[in-house]
């Protein structure tokens, strides 16, 4: 009885972190418009641009070494609940992954949605793995908390723009 009374504390303590997690911080970038993600890789922070000097900071993420990138994409897809093929690189490190995942299935790495991004096999998306989140950790997705990618899901669009930096 006492391991699962401290499993779910512990569970419950993560949880509230993931929660209190985003915030709203000052934020300026010359050119860059309210609605817009930037990604900041070494800082593993994404911030969704609100304008007036501000934006919200999500904790992320992000691609480990020699898995990373930086360029200007946009969301070309919204997806609740998304299965996932690992692209041909992943299947190749692990070739023991299936072919597909299914949504909502606690293996499935992409979480309880995802953003793609266009030009790519990239995506921002949830997480079955929250204790990634602030690591060097994928290979060039953007992964979020749960929570973080249905609040973020739910202000931008298909077709809000994304600038990822180093």
């Amino acid at each position: 009885m006492r391991k699962i009374r401290l499993a779910a504390i512990a569970a419950i303590a993560i949880l509230a972190t993931a929660a209190q997690a985003r915030e709203v911080v000052p934020f300026s970038a010359p050119g860059v418009s309210a609605g817009t993600i930037v990604i900041h890789t070494n800082e593993r922070r994404l911030y969704l641009v609100l304008g007036n000097g501000e934006a919200i900071r999500y904790p992320v993420g992000v691609g480990r070494a020699g898995k990373q990138w930086e360029g200007t994409s946009r969301i070309d897809g919204k997806y609740v609940r998304p299965a996932w093929a690992p692209p041909a690189e992943v299947k190749r490190d692990k070739p023991s992954l299936p072919d597909v995942i299914a949504g909502g299935s606690p293996h499935n790495p992409m979480g309880v949605a995802a953003m793609t991004l266009a030009g790519g096999e990239y995506a921002i998306h949830g997480t079955n793995q929250p204790g990634s989140i602030g690591g060097f950790v994928s290979y060039g997705c953007i992964r979020m908390y749960n929570q973080d990618i249905v609040d973020l899901f739910g202000r931008v669009s298909i077709g809000t723009t994304v600038v990822v930096t180093r």
